[in-house]
C-alpha cells in the first residue's frame, strides 16, 4: 500500500512535469517558429499567451470539476486533451493553427494540473508523509523549468521547433496508461453539486482581453482610445466575475479567502514572481539568440 502511494505520486508528479517543461521548452524554439510561420513580434507573444490564457483561467473550474465527478477521470482526461493538443502543435503549418493547438494544450494543462494537488493530500493523509510528498512534488515543478529550457535548446537545433512538442506524445500516452493504472478511483460529491460556468467564462475573457490588450499596445499605443475601450471592457468583466463570486451559491473563487492576509499576500507575490519570471524568459530567449 505504501509502495502503491509513492508509484501514485511518481504519476502525479510526471504528469506535472510535463506540464512545466512545457511552459519553458517553447521560449527558446520562439525565434525558430518566428521564422518558419512568419511571426510579427506581437503576434508570437501569443503562442505562450495562447497557453497561459487558457490555463490560467481553467484552473478554478477545472478543481471544481474534479470534485464533483472525480479527480482521477478529470487527470487522465486532461492529460489525454494536454498530448493530442500536443500532436496538433508539433503538426502546425499556420499561425492560428499554432495558437489554437497551443489554447487546447493550455486547457489540457490546467484541467490534469488543477486536481494533483488535492490527490496529493488525499493520498498522504499523515503530516509528515504529507510533507514529504510535497517536498518531491515541488523539486518535479522547481526542476521542470530548468529541463524545458535545455531540452528546448537541444530539440531546436538537434532536429526542429516542432519536436518540442512531439516528445509529449510518448511521455503522455505513458503516464496515462500508469494513471488509468495506479491511481485509485475516486466519484467526486456528484455533479448536483453545481459548477460556476459562467464565473468560469467571465474569468477568462476577462484574462484574454487583458492580455490581449496588453500585447497590442505596441501597434494601438499605450494611450489610445482603443486601448482604454479594450481595457474598460476588461475591468468590467473582472468586476462582474467578483460580483457573481459574492452572489453565487456555487462560486470557483469563494472571495472569504481572501480574508486571511497570508493567503491574499502569498497570491499577490506569487502573481508577481511568475509575471516576472515568465516574461523574463520570453525576452530573453528571444534576445540571446539574436547576439552573433
Amino acid at each position: 500500500m505504501k509502495n502503491s502511494r509513492w508509484l501514485s505520486l511518481l504519476v502525479l508528479c510526471t504528469g506535472f512535469l510535463l506540464i512545466v517543461v512545457d511552459m519553458t521548452i517553447v521560449n527558446v524554439a520562439l525565434p525558430s517558429i518566428q521564422r518558419d510561420l512568419g511571426f510579427t513580434q506581437s503576434g508570437l507573444a501569443w503562442v505562450i499567451n495562447a497557453y497561459l490564457i487558457a490555463f490560467g483561467g481553467l484552473l478554478l473550474l477545472a478543481g471544481r470539476v474534479g470534485d464533483l465527478v472525480g479527480r482521477k477521470r478529470v487527470f487522465l482526461a486532461g492529460l489525454a486533451l494536454f498530448t493530442a493538443a500536443s500532436l496538433l502543435c508539433g503538426l502546425s503549418f499556420s499561425q492560428p493553427m499554432l495558437i489554437a493547438a497551443r489554447f487546447i494544450q493550455g486547457i489540457g494543462g490546467a484541467v490534469s494540473s488543477a486536481v494533483i494537488l488535492a490527490m496529493i493530500v488525499t493520498l498522504f493523509p499523515e503530516p509528515v508523509e504529507r510533507a514529504k510528498a510535497f517536498g518531491v512534488f515541488s523539486f518535479v515543478a522547481s526542476a521542470g523549468a530548468v529541463v524545458g529550457l535545455i531540452a528546448g535548446g537541444l530539440i531546436t537545433q538537434s532536429v526542429s521547433w516542432h519536436w518540442i512538442f512531439f516528445v509529449n506524445l510518448p511521455l503522455g500516452i505513458v503516464t496515462a496508461l500508469l494513471a488509468a493504472r495506479l491511481l485509485e478511483p475516486d466519484r467526486g460529491i456528484g455533479i448536483r453539486q453545481g459548477a460556476d460556468i459562467l464565473g468560469a467564462v467571465m474569468v477568462t475573457a476577462a484574462l484574454m482581453l487583458g492580455v490581449y490588450t496588453i500585447v497590442q499596445t505596441s501597434d494601438y499605443g499605450l494611450v489610445s482610445v482603443r486601448t482604454a475601450v479594450l481595457g474598460a471592457v476588461t475591468m468590467v468583466l473582472l468586476a462582474a466575475f467578483v460580483v457573481r463570486q459574492a452572489r453565487g451559491r456555487n462560486p470557483i473563487l469563494p472571495l472569504r479567502l481572501f480574508r486571511s492576509r497570508k493567503v491574499t499576500g502569498s497570491n499577490v507575490v506569487q502573481a508577481l514572481m511568475s509575471t516576472s519570471f515568465l516574461g523574463f524568459f520570453f525576452v530573453c530567449s528571444l534576445d540571446f539568440q539574436r547576439v552573433q
